[in-house]
C-alpha cells in the first residue's frame, strides 16, 4: 500500500480525535487506540465508514502487551506502520499535599508509563525497519509545574519530555526520530469541563496571545513531525503555548 500508517493513542475524544482526523486528511491510514473502544469506533467510522483507511482498536496504554497487540493488529491489517503518536493522557486537579499514592500511580501510569511502553514497542519495530516516527504529546505543565493541573500530571509530562530525549538519542542511528509537542491550554471541551471558569479566565489572561490554543494546530505539528521529511528534527520539544512559557 502507498499510504503511510499511524497509530494515535487516546483517539476516542479530545485532542486525540483531532490528531487522528488530521492524519487521515493528510492521507494516512489511521489506527485509533483507546480503552474506550466504542467511542473510538464512532470516530473511526466518521473517518472511514468502510474501515479501509481507519479503524479502532482497544488499547490500554498502561499495558505493554496491549501495545504489542496493537502493533501486530495494524501490521496484519495494512502491512506496515510508520508512526506512533503517544497522546493518551488523564489528569485530575488535586492539591499537591492531598495526592494519594493511588492517584499518583494512576496518573503516572496513563501519562508516563504509556510513553515508555509505546516507545519501547514501536521504537524497536521502527529500528528493525530502519525508519519510523514517534511523537509524544507532553504539556506545558511538564515544563513549568502547571497552574491548572495536578502536580502528578505535571511530573508525568515532565518525565515524558525526558523519555523523548532518551529514546531519540538511542534510536537516532536506526533512522527513527522521537519528538515531543508541549501544548499550552487548548480550546477543547475537556478543558472547559475540568477547569473552573474563573480559573480558566485567569489562565487566558496570562497568555500573551490572549486566547486558548487550537487543537488543529497541535495536530498539524504532529503530522509534520511524523512525515518522512522530518528526519532532522529529533529529541525536540516543540513549545506551542501562545507565549505563556518561553525558554
Amino acid at each position: 500500500m502507498s499510504s503511510r500508517v499511524v497509530l494515535v493513542t487516546g483517539a476516542a475524544r479530545g485532542l486525540g480525535a483531532v490528531i487522528a482526523a488530521r492524519f487521515h486528511a493528510a492521507g494516512y491510514c489511521v489506527a485509533l487506540g483507546d480503552i474506550a473502544i466504542e467511542a473510538a469506533n464512532v470516530v473511526a467510522r466518521e473517518l472511514s465508514a468502510a474501515g479501509s483507511s481507519a479503524f479502532a482498536l482497544k488499547l490500554d496504554v498502561t499495558s505493554k502487551q496491549d501495545f504489542v497487540d496493537a502493533r501486530d493488529a495494524i501490521v496484519a491489517r495494512w502491512g506496515r506502520i510508520d508512526a506512533l503518536v503517544n497522546n493518551a493522557g488523564a489528569s485530575k486537579v488535586v492539591p499537591v499535599m492531598d495526592i494519594t499514592a493511588e492517584q499518583f500511580d494512576q496518573v503516572i501510569d496513563v501519562n508516563l508509563r504509556s510513553v515508555l511502553f509505546g516507545c519501547q514497542v514501536f521504537g524497536r519495530h521502527f529500528a528493525n525497519q530502519r525508519e519510523g516516527r514517534i511523537v509524544n504529546i507532553a504539556s506545558l505543565a511538564g515544563q513549568n509545574g502547571g497552574s491548572a493541573t495536578g502536580a502528578h500530571y505535571a511530573a508525568a509530562k515532565g518525565g515524558a519530555i525526558t523519555l523523548t530525549k532518551v529514546f531519540a538519542r538511542d534510536l537516532a542511528a536506526s533512522g527513527v526520530t522521537v519528538n515531543a509537542i508541549s501544548p499550552g491550554p487548548l480550546d477543547l471541551p475537556i478543558v472547559h469541563e475540568s477547569v473552573p471558569a474563573e480559573k480558566l479566565a485567569a489562565v487566558i489572561a496570562n497568555i500573551p496571545a490572549g486566547r486558548l490554543g487550537a487543537a488543529d494546530y497541535i495536530a498539524d505539528a504532529a503530522v509534520l513531525l511524523a512525515s518522512g521529511n522530518a528526519y532532522f528534527a529529533n529529541g525536540a520539544c516543540w513549545d506551542i503555548n501562545g507565549g505563556l512559557y518561553m525558554r
